[in-house]
């Protein structure tokens, strides 16, 4: 157990069955987030549920890093996604994330630009994604290796869609993996998301996440377990 890795989901569904099987567990609250920390199929880990997000993610993220030195942090739960390679309940994990409605575009930057690391684009860890793409041999539904955009919004329209599609090159959307990954490179901390896609970031997206959400955070559950063994 040489690493402390913090697991991030923005929901309960996405972490609360994965708590509930800590040994040596120690919760503890800290700005409105509960974190449990314990051993998880053998790694030292810290679990979160953050909230939805990027504020919510950044803010649990930050508080790993500075409460719990955290060596590595892994964002994990549900996704859109945005590929016709991606069906519900396959899976990204991402090699790189951006943040889709960063946009100061009309003072002549690249949209996406994050001002102050001046990066358009967050590299994610290639040992990290290594340790993923393993975990995930056999897995039914297949996965994608790509970029994940991010944004304080749920996409739930097909021109959206479209948009990150062929601005970003995005393979799925979510709402907190980019946040993390700001924090982690401001921090000089290993990171990777890893999502399981729960609709297609379409216009029936309003439908699909309330129905496959829970399917497609089980399966991504199983697949940070078998990540642990690797990784951890």
């Amino acid at each position: 157990m040489s690493k402390k890795i913090g697991i991030i989901g923005a929901m309960e569904i996405e972490i609360d069955a994965l708590a509930d099987m800590l040994e040596k567990r120690n919760d503890s609250v800290f700005s409105g987030i509960t974190f449990h920390e314990g051993i998880l199929n053998g790694a030292n880990v810290v679990l979160a549920v953050c909230g939805v997000g990027k504020v919510f993610a950044a803010i649990c993220a930050q508080t790993m890093i500075l409460k719990y030195g955290v060596d590595a942090i892994v964002n994990s739960g549900v996704a859109g996604g945005l590929s016709d390679k991606l069906k519900i309940c396959s899976a990204v994990i991402a090699d790189k994330v951006v943040q889709h409605d960063m946009d100061t575009s009309p003072l002549g930057d690249p949209v996406g630009l994050i001002s102050g690391i001046n990066k358009v684009y967050i590299d994610c860890d290639s040992e990290i994604m290594s340790a993923l793409e393993k975990s995930m041999s056999g897995r039914d539904g297949g996965y994608l290796v790509g970029t994940i955009a991010s944004g304080d919004t749920f996409i739930n329209d097909n021109n959206k869609k479209e948009y990150l599609k062929n601005q970003f090159d995005a393979v799925a959307c979510e709402m907190e993996g980019a946040a993390v990954g700001h924090v982690c490179y401001v921090n000089n901390i290993p990171f990777c998301v890893f999502r399981t896609i729960s609709d297609g970031g379409d216009d029936s997206s309003d439908i699909d996440f309330p129905t496959f959400a829970a399917i497609a955070a089980k399966s991504a559950q199983e697949t940070i377990l078998e990540f642990l063994k690797i990784y951890g």
